[in-house]
């Protein structure tokens, strides 16, 4: 019975972020968008610990690993893109885009199909030990979440704002799949030597935070982006 109940708590925990994701997708949809970011950074926490404690008991098995892509595409793919659903919906349209404005809302779908084809990819690939190819849902989801959550008002009243909303969609789909090699704060050591883009990353939030508040989620998750292109550059161009 002991060992029955142990096999099954990495995957009661996923459950309890795939609910997560459906409590942040309804009430993205009903407008509460500081509920579903809310959801949504708990179903992280969820994610966080299934895989510990899948690790800790050792009791990882294939089904877990599907649960877990489910999960996840719930709650960092279709929740996040419910909330900009929502948000184009009652955004103020240019006047060149108001013959398309009630079909408009349905681009913001495109961040769940490719959060989907994201962690397929993800299962697969086995270059991603200590890095990310491509941006990670959990922080495409934030990214999306504090966005709305901290600029909702300025994003609604904007008009110029949909257009660079959909560049915006595309572009975040497109760094889902993409090749680009981006760094995970996973540490073989403390030292100084071999960790400084971890480390400047990590000291170069926190000013962001105390200036901008929840706000700065989004930007810390850009600024990860545009570190970790810098950082591949820099690497190409170092001799082998």
């Amino acid at each position: 019975m002991a060992n029955i109940i142990t096999r099954n708590i990495p995957n009661t925990i996923t459950c309890c972020n795939l609910i997560s994701g459906c409590i942040a997708t309804l009430s993205a949809f009903m407008g509460e968008i500081h509920m579903a970011l809310l959801w949504i950074i708990i179903g992280a926490i969820f994610d966080f610990f299934d895989g510990m404690s899948a690790r800790l008991l050792h009791v990882s098995s294939p089904i877990g690993k599907e649960l877990d892509s489910l999960a996840d595409d719930i709650t960092f793919g279709m929740a996040p893109a419910a909330m900009v659903f929502y948000e184009m919906g009652i955004m103020e349209y240019p006047a060149f885009l108001a013959s398309v404005q009630p079909y408009m809302p349905f681009v913001a779908f495109l961040i769940a199909a490719f959060s989907a084809l994201r962690l397929a990819k993800f299962n697969l690939d086995e270059r991603q030990a200590m890095g990310f190819i491509g941006l990670p849902t959990p922080a495409n989801a934030l990214f999306w979440g504090a966005l709305l959550v901290g600029a909702g008002d300025f994003i609604e009243n904007t008009t110029w704002m949909v257009p660079v909303g959909i560049v915006m969609i595309l572009l975040s789909c497109w760094l889902l799949v993409s090749e680009i090699p981006m760094f995970a704060l996973k540490f073989k050591h403390w030292g100084w030597k071999g960790n400084e883009v971890k480390y400047l990353f990590l000291i170069t939030c926190v000013p962001l935070l105390i200036v901008f508040g929840v706000t700065a989620f989004a930007i810390i998750i850009a600024w990860y982006v545009l570190l970790s292109a810098l950082v591949n550059i820099r690497n190409r161009k170092q001799p082998c």
